[in-house]
């Protein structure tokens, strides 16, 4: 181990070796700590690097042992691969790019997507509500059964959608309607073992004096496969 070298990335402070930056010589930090690439220092004589400095933190762990190790429930990937792309790591890029199963062979994904369709009039002061409702596609029956079953005060209906799948459609209903159901359902939701893996927004305008303003929550858990 060399003396440490502290870096400030994108206002991120991080501590580390000469020789864990020196590790893949012709990286871009490689290069940098070698004197072949001009650097930059901030107030205090920092390094800094105009860059993520959340995401510097995977990238300085591979560093260290060279082993990719990500929470299972990081959504960054993409933004990853250019910080690896940056750096120039080539066995980091390579990693990203070949990445292992989440989950163990036997085990698999069920996804639930939870949407909340809004139509807002552009005329009114403040912004009205014209109408509300709220989606729940999956493939996972059981839950659809459960939430059939514990949500039977609202007014709902049930469709088949593509891949095998199945939709419940909650509403019209108004706005603290919506809200109220909502937060009932993603709290079921949760407590069958589902987390939030990410959500959306997306606005569009259907006619000259409304918008629509759609809402999507995925959620995540994992199970294991059943053989036929």
């Amino acid at each position: 181990m060399s003396s440490p070298v502290t870096l400030n990335v994108g206002g991120h402070m991080y501590t580390t070796s000469l020789s864990t930056l020196q590790r893949y010589p012709d990286s871009m930090l490689g290069a940098m700590f070698r004197g072949d690439f001009p650097t930059t220092r901030d107030s205090k004589g920092n390094y800094f690097i105009d860059r993520d400095g959340t995401l510097f933190r995977y990238i300085l762990n591979f560093l260290r042992t060279s082993e990719l190790t990500l929470p299972a429930d990081f959504t960054e990937t993409d933004l990853l691969r250019k910080e690896a792309d940056f750096y120039q790591i080539e066995p980091l890029i390579h990693c990203l790019h070949d990445p292992k199963p989440l989950y163990p062979p036997d085990i698999y994904e069920q996804v639930v997507e939870l949407s909340s369709t809004r139509k807002l009039s552009k005329y009114s002061n403040p912004v009205a509500v014209i109408i509300t409702q709220l989606t729940i596609t999956t493939k996972v029956h059981g839950l659809l059964e459960g939430i059939s079953n514990n949500f039977t005060k609202w007014s709902k209906h049930m469709m088949d959608t593509r891949d095998c799948q199945v939709s419940f459609t909650f509403g019209p209903c108004d706005y603290h309607q919506e809200i109220s159901l909502r937060v009932h359902l993603m709290d079921y939701i949760m407590k069958q073992g589902f987390t939030i893996r990410n959500t959306r927004v997306h606005h569009m305008s259907e006619r000259a004096n409304e918008n629509t303003v759609e809402h999507h929550w995925t959620f995540c858990r994992p199970a294991r496969k059943v053989e036929d």
